[in-house]
């Protein structure tokens, strides 16, 4: 026959770090008031004991220098004045015999003209017989007799007994008081971790607009959980932010694609010669040199929003750069008959990446060349505005609509009044990537007119 066996299974709050935690620090409290209890009994053992040492060896003395006659009277006086019980002697011949005194027999044990020791001795007197412990010490006289003067130490026992009560009655609840604290931090601790548990399975589960509970306390779980709230809030941002871009690309992708096959579908079943077979080739390929433009465009956004590599900084003298940017776009702006104007007077350094600067500024021009119609007018200056360089693009087009400063820097949007012209909507993302990833501000105004700003702290300020 197998026996069966089984094992005990602790509660759930018993196997938690803050329960055992707790046990382990009461018991450490535990020991260290035993030890201070010892400590002091054993401090008040040595007192008492040299101070009863002390009277035994001055009685023992002031019987001892009376004369042969006179120390058994001596001895009695010695021994009257005791209403507590506590004072023992005895005077005792050679043999042992009792000569006068409380004590009944002299013990075995106890050895004369010795230093001071706990002997357990028979008192008798009117009371009775009984037996008692005593701090005792034995004296041979010149006479061969020997005394034996005693004081019980249930003096001492009376304060081991308070101790032992002390400790029942205060240090057991206080102990007892710690592990139910013990308990319900645990209790409440697992309540709150099964919570987040909860809601953190949900979020896994893919319900991102879950949060996890706060109290409002203020407490490290409370800073925590609106730490990790704050985290999720991006999360869902970014994946809503991805979700979009996803449907943006799908969509924008699929009109140049739906062009490029249409194109070719109907080369192969119409194109009459080799020329109308070329141009429906050449119509192919711009559509598909828009698309490339437009995954290029993107993967350059998402490799320098994902870059931290900032080690690569340099001093960047911003007037030459605004004037590089103004002689590439001033040919352009020419030809497409727009007043384009570059004031660079200011010297202004800040601390960044030349080229992605350079690519920034050019988009912000780009734009601004693009929307401005013929007879317009479009300025790229360079200010400085306290310990801020501002590189600043003012321009006369149609500008942006009421509301929408904030939406034009999202990927592929466009505003109504940019829809027919060509662009992929991704220049203003660009330029924002950059300017975050420099640690500048970027700032666009709405309305009629267009002022765009990239502003930075000065390297030189």
């Amino acid at each position: 026959m197998v026996k069966g066996s089984f094992s005990v299974r602790l509660p759930e709050f018993a196997r938690t770090t803050t329960f055992r935690w707790t046990l382990a620090i009461s018991g450490a409290f535990t020991l260290c008031v035993i030890l201070m209890f010892v400590f002091v009994l054993g401090e008040e053992y040595s007192y008492l004991s040299s101070d009863v040492d002390r009277l035994n060896s001055e009685n023992a003395r002031l019987v001892t220098a009376e004369t042969k006659e006179n120390r058994v009277r001596r001895l009695n006086e010695y021994l009257q004045n005791d209403p507590r019980r506590v004072k023992l002697g005895g005077l005792f011949d050679s043999d042992g015999n009792r000569i006068a005194g409380n004590i009944e027999n002299l013990p075995a044990t106890l050895q004369t003209d010795s230093s001071p020791t706990d002997v357990s001795l028979i008192r008798v007197d009117a009371f009775g017989r009984d037996r008692q412990l005593a701090r005792t010490i034995a004296h041979r006289l010149d006479d061969r007799s020997i005394l034996v003067v005693g004081r019980n130490v249930q003096q001492f026992t009376w304060i081991v007994g308070v101790v032992r009560r002390a400790l029942t009655l205060g240090l057991i609840p206080a102990l007892c008081l710690g592990l139910m604290a013990g308990a319900l931090l645990s209790v409440r601790g697992q309540k709150r971790i099964d919570a987040v548990n909860r809601k953190v399975q949900r979020i896994v589960d893919g319900e991102l607009r879950e949060r996890l509970p706060t109290r409002g306390t203020n407490d490290p779980f409370d800073k925590l959980a609106v730490l990790v709230n704050g985290m999720l809030d991006e999360i869902e941002s970014l994946v809503r932010r991805l979700a979009g871009v996803g449907d943006d690309i799908a969509h924008d992708l699929r009109t140049p694609l739906t062009r490029v096959r249409v194109s070719l579908e109907r080369a192969r079943q119409k194109a009459g010669s080799l020329d109308e077979l070329r141009a429906s080739v050449d119509k192919a390929i711009v559509g598909l040199d828009q698309s490339l433009a437009i995954i290029t465009a993107l993967l350059r956004i998402a490799e320098i929003e994902h870059s931290r590599q900032v080690y690569g900084f340099r001093d960047v003298a911003l007037a030459d750069l605004v004037r590089e940017v103004g002689d590439l776009y001033e040919p352009i702006a020419e030809d497409k008959k727009v007043d384009f104007a570059v004031k660079a007077k200011e010297d202004a350094t800040v601390h960044g990446d030349r080229d992605l600067l350079f690519e920034a500024v050019a988009n912000l021009v780009d734009n601004a060349v693009k929307f401005t119609p013929q007879g317009g007018h479009v300025e790229l200056s360079l200010l400085r505005k306290g310990n801020e360089a501002v590189v600043r693009v003012c321009d006369s087009g149609p500008g942006i609509p009421i509301g929408e400063s904030d939406l034009v820097m999202r990927r592929f949007y466009r505003s109504d009044k940019s829809r027919c012209d060509p662009g992929l909507g991704l220049g203003l993302s660009l330029v924002n990537a950059i300017v975050k990833l420099h640690g500048f501000d970027f700032r666009i105004s709405s309305g009629p007119g267009c002022v765009a700003e990239i502003a930075g702290r000065s390297a030189d300020a």
